[in-house]
Order: structure tokens, then sequence, then C-alpha cells
């Protein structure tokens, strides 16, 4: 092989916009749709028009043309909130806080539960499901290291997060769907490892949302101080 014609190649990592687009991208651009039809931008015909669209398209390029001449479409932009690809360095210890561990087994997680900022995954022919629609963040960071052999490790995290993918495959699949919370403090789980002749897959569960759980505890805590007031 001629390494030095082998280093010259351009770079052929997919772009954005040739990205596969997701159930979670498509109802982005369905919410802006109907805000737009909403506000009065798009009439009703318009609306299904593009909608039908929508729910054809299947790259994140195609999807933004629906909404590329729409404002609200760019001030969303504006605003988003890009969570990084990588945890931010000494956010996340190297030991875990939990292991969820399935040889020739099923294990989860799952529920209202409470996450830590390190998550191991091992199915070694069996199952892992780590869940954490309903979990409470106390950190705003969580990575998951998953590892599949002739198994399979399913996350799924809620709508309303960052989600993040830096593993690998070998003869097997592993797939994370990239996701973007608007909110700049909302939690971002990272999703790294290996699945060897098995399958690792993180994906949003659609309709979940991660509760404010700092604000319910200060309503919890101040209703105690209400009662031992006598108020």
């Amino acid at each position: 092989m001629d390494l030095e014609k082998h280093a010259q190649q351009p770079d052929t990592a997919p772009r954005t916009a040739e990205l596969r687009a997701s159930d979670a991208d498509r109802d982005r651009i369905a919410d802006l749709l109907r805000e737009a039809l909403a506000e009065g931008r798009l009439t009703a015909d318009e609306h299904a028009e593009r909608v039908e669209g929508v729910l054809a398209a299947k790259t994140v390029g195609e999807l933004d043309v629906f909404v590329q001449d729409l404002p609200i479409a760019h001030r969303r932009a504006a605003a988003h909130a890009t969570a990084p690809y990588r945890p931010t360095a000494g956010a996340i210890p190297m030991d875990p806080d939990d292991n969820v561990v399935a040889v020739f087994s099923a294990a989860a997680r799952k529920g209202r539960w409470r996450t830590g900022r390190r998550i191991h995954a091992y199915a070694i022919f069996g199952s892992v499901e780590i869940d954490l629609s309903e979990a409470m963040f106390d950190h705003q960071q969580v990575m998951i290291k998953a590892f599949s052999v002739f198994g399979s490790v399913e996350i799924r995290v809620p709508e309303n997060v960052s989600l993040r993918g830096t593993g690998g495959g070998v003869l097997g699949s592993f797939e994370v769907d990239t996701l973007d919370a608007t909110d700049e403090e909302a939690p971002v789980v990272f999703v790294d490892g290996w699945a060897v002749l098995g399958s690792v897959e993180a994906r949003p569960r659609r309709g979940k949302l991660v509760a404010d759980i700092l604000d319910r505890v200060h309503r919890t805590v101040g209703k105690s101080m209400r009662k031992h007031l006598g108020h």
C-alpha cells in the first residue's frame, strides 16, 4: 500500500447534513412547522405538505430544507446549546458508581432511580437495559461505558438531555442517536465502549422528559418548613 497516498486521502466522515435522521429529529422539525402555522407564516396546505415531507425525509439535511425559510428555526438554532462530545476533564471519576452485569442472563436499571456519574454495563451472552427516562440526575455529565460480547446493551434517555456516542463495533453494532438539549444546563449522557459480535444502542425515549429535581426538592423543603412553623 502506498502510505503517502493513503495519508493524503480526504476525510470521508459524513457531514451533519448527511447523517440519517432520527424520530427525535423529525419531531423537532414538526414542532417548528406547527409553531409557524400558529404564527400565520404557513398556510394549512403548506403545513400539511411540509409535514408529509418531514415524515419521508431520510437525512438531517433533508429535514432542514423544510424550515430554512422560517425565522423561528434560526432563533432556535442561535439559542441551541451545543453539548461537548467528550466529558469535561475531571468531571467524571475513573471508577464506576454502578455496575450492571448480565452473563447468560438479563439485567436492568430503570424506573425511578438515582444515577451516578459513571455507569459500567457488561452484556456477555446476555442483555442489559439502562433506562434513564425516569432517573434522577444529580450530575450534569454522566458516562455510560457499555461492553457487549454476543449480547446487547440498550440505553434510553429523556428527550430533553444531550446524548453523545464515541464507541465502536467489531462484527457488531454500536449505534447512538446524537441528541442536543435546548437547555445549556441539561444533563449530558456520554456513551462509550465496544460491541463485539453484539449490539449497543442508545436512543431518546419519546415523550419522556427529565424532571427538575432541584425544583421539587425546594418545594418539598418549603412545605416541610411551613408545616413546622404552623403555616
